[in-house]
């Protein structure tokens, strides 16, 4: 079964701990700093589009990819519900793989480890090459990665399982370290009137004492690990300039002991 079919109906209930303004303000500091103000960015992996709306009202022309419908879905309906937002965003159902745009942008975004879903390193080399595409002469690139070390440790053969009013889940994690490859199977119980309705899946209901009709859905979810050197090397066949990697979205610099990886690399192969 795709990933984010069923979760989509609830990515933002639990995500609602990620700290987006945050992370918006971090990009935005790097983005001013190399003299990016305004003009078009692309958000790869956009998912519902919470940090492409943030960066929207920043001032930004934001253009947002995915290649789940669903996620997409609810991105252009967070838009709509935005004052000064319909419209303003464009949104592009397509693999990160394979992505075509109109022209060129200033700068390309991903976040939320969107780009460990890659699990194959020539697919990752391929979204590179896009990236490095579709820069403008001199572009910044900015992305974030969990780390190996967050594989290894913090997830490994861990199970994790959180509860709210209206929906569950059940989160049981696989890590191999020989391959580098995280799988996690995600169990999720939905109030049957929790979000938009479901689709196609394995599910199941469950019937509460108080008579609440929930329905049990199971996602299976894979990202690979990547060391910063190999990503590092994929840069630069890709044709980029790699430049430095924060320890998340902070100013420090990113250690072996680091939970999530931000790179900033920079287009430097076309001329003006």
């Amino acid at each position: 079964m795709a990933s984010y079919e069923n979760f989509a109906r609830v990515y933002d209930t639990f995500m609602d701990n990620v700290p987006y303004g945050e992370w918006a303000g971090f990009l935005t500091g790097l983005l001013r700093e190399y003299g990016i103000r305004d003009g078009i960015l692309l958000d790869l992996g956009c998912g519902t589009g919470s940090l492409t709306q943030i960066l929207a009202e920043s001032g930004y022309d934001m253009i947002g990819v995915d290649s789940s419908s669903d996620m997409l879905e609810i991105a252009m309906e967070k838009q709509e519900k935005t004052p000064g937002l319909p419209g303003k965003i464009l949104y592009l159902l397509q693999d990160i793989r394979e992505f075509e745009l109109y022209g060129t942008v200033r700068a390309v975004i991903s976040s939320c480890d969107s780009l460990n879903y890659l699990t194959r390193e020539e697919d990752l080399l391929q979204a590179f090459c896009l990236v490095n595409n579709y820069l403008d002469p001199g572009g910044l690139f900015l992305f974030d990665m969990n780390t190996v070390y967050a594989c290894e440790t913090l997830l490994a053969d861990h199970t994790f399982a959180e509860s709210r009013e209206d929906c569950s889940f059940i989160w049981e994690n696989y890590y191999d370290p020989v391959s580098m490859l995280n799988e996690y199977d995600l169990t999720l119980f939905l109030r049957k009137d929790a979000g938009t309705p479901g689709r196609a899946g394995d599910r199941s209901r469950e019937e509460l004492p108080d008579g609440s009709l929930y329905q049990r859905y199971t996602e299976t979810h894979l990202e690979r690990a990547y060391p910063l050197e190999k990503v590092k090397e994929l840069l630069e066949r890709a044709g980029m300039e790699y430049i430095t990697a924060f320890d998340g979205y902070s100013s420090e610099p990113c250690t072996d002991r680091s939970e999530r990886m931000l790179i900033l690399a920079r287009e430097r192969g076309k001329k003006l």
